[in-house]
C-alpha cells in the first residue's frame, strides 16, 4: 500500500484525519493535508498502540487505524452471499471493511497497467475496462462527481487502443514503486466506495462466486462458510489442481463418518485450507493458510486483523440457499 507522512496529500489523508478525528486525537480540519497536526496526531495514535512512532502511516498503523471499523461496517441486512464474500475477500486483500475493501488500487508491479477492485480487474487482460464502461453507462452523474474535471481525460483513455491506455495508466503511477499518483489514486478509492461501482464489482464477479458453489458441491459442503472459502481460493489462488483435490479427498476419507454434520463440514474445510496452502509458492505459503483457515474456521487472524465472519460479515455455518 501507499505511504503517507509529511507533506502526502489527497483523499486518503483526509481520511486519515477523519479517523483520528473520530477517535479524539486529531482538532484540525478535514483537509486532505497531511501537515503538522496530523503527524502529531499520527505519533500519538501509534505511542497508544506501541507501534513505531515515526508519523508515517504505511501498513502497520493504517491497519490499526482501521481496523476498529471491521465490525463496525460489516454488510447490512439482506445483501446476498456473493457481496459479502466479495467483501471478505477485498477485507483480506486491504486490510479494510466495508467500504474500502471495495477499493484495492494497484499500478504497473505485474504489466498489467492498473489493477481495480477487490478481483483485481486490470488493463493488461481487459478485465477492468468493462466494470469503469458499465459504471459509466449505468450511472454517469455518479462517475462525473467523482472524477470532476477529469472525467472526460478517463473517458477517452477507456476509448483508446490499448497500447494508448496502457501508457496512460502507466503515465499517473510512481515509475519505480508503480503507487497510482492523486489525484487519479484518490478518484479510483472514491469510486470504489459507492454502492453502485460495488453493484458493479458483484456483478462481474458472479461468473467465479458461481464457480465457487459448484466446488463445494464437488467437495460435498454445504455452508455459506464453505463458499467464502471457495470463492477466496478462486480469487487469490485461482483453482485447486488435480494433485491437490486427489490429496483432498484422500484425507477425506480418513474422518470419521460419525462426526455431527457442522463438525464434518468445518474438518473438510480445514483440510482443503491447508492442501491449497502446502500447493502454494514457498513465499506465499502461510499467508494463503492464514486466509484459508480463518475461511475454515470461521474466525482467525489474517494480517494482524481478527476477523470474525459470522457477526462481521453475516458468513455462517449455515446452509447455502
Amino acid at each position: 500500500m501507499a505511504i503517507y507522512k509529511l507533506g502526502s496529500t489527497g483523499g486518503e489523508v483526509a481520511r486519515i484525519q477523519q479517523r483520528l478525528k473520530d477517535i479524539g486525537l486529531y482538532l484540525g480540519p478535514i483537509d486532505g493535508q497531511f501537515g503538522g497536526g496530523t503527524d502529531s496526531a499520527v505519533r500519538n495514535f501509534q505511542k497508544s498502540r506501541k507501534l513505531g512512532t515515526d508519523g508515517i502511516v504505511g501498513t502497520a498503523t493504517w491497519k490499526a487505524l482501521f481496523v476498529e471499523e471491521m465490525a463496525a461496517q460489516g454488510p447490512g441486512q439482506g445483501e446476498n452471499l456473493n457481496y459479502r464474500c466479495l467483501a471478505l475477500t477485498g477485507a483480506f486483500e486491504t486490510g479494510a471493511g466495508i467500504p474500502e475493501c471495495f477499493t484495492g488500487l494497484s499500478g504497473d508491479f505485474d504489466g498489467q497497467g492498473l489493477s481495480f477492485g477487490v478481483c483485481q480487474w486490470n488493463f493488461g487482460q481487459g478485465s477492468l475496462q468493462p466494470l469503469l464502461d458499465g459504471i459509466i453507462k449505468s450511472s454517469p452523474n455518479v462517475v462525473k462527481a467523482v472524477f470532476q474535471s477529469n472525467y472526460n481525460i478517463l473517458v477517452s483513455a477507456l476509448g483508446a487502443s490499448s497500447e494508448e491506455l496502457m501508457n496512460w495508466a502507466r503515465s499517473i503511477q510512481h515509475p519505480v514503486r508503480h503507487t497510482i499518483n492523486e489525484p487519479w489514486r484518490g478518484m479510483f478509492k472514491a469510486l470504489g466506495r459507492t454502492e453502485e461501482f460495488q453493484g458493479v464489482e458483484v456483478k462481474y464477479s458472479r461468473k467465479l462466486f458461481n464457480k465457487g458453489l459448484k466446488m463445494c458441491a464437488d467437495y460435498g459442503l454445504w455452508s455459506e462458510r464453505a463458499a467464502s472459502l471457495m470463492f477466496d481460493i478462486l480469487v487469490q489462488n485461482g483453482s485447486i489442481g488435480d494433485l491437490t483435490k486427489a490429496q483432498i479427498l484422500s484425507d477425506f476419507s480418513s474422518l470419521s463418518k460419525g462426526l455431527p454434520a457442522g463438525d464434518l463440514e468445518e474438518q473438510k474445510m480445514i483440510i482443503i485450507a491447508n492442501r491449497r496452502a502446502d500447493a502454494a509458492k514457498p513465499q506465499w505459503r502461510e499467508d494463503v493458510r492464514g486466509r484459508k483457515l480463518c475461511c475454515a474456521k470461521g474466525s482467525g487472524n489474517v494480517h494482524g486483523i481478527f476477523y470474525d465472519l459470522d457477526s462481521q460479515f453475516g458468513i455462517g455455518l449455515t446452509r447455502l440457499k
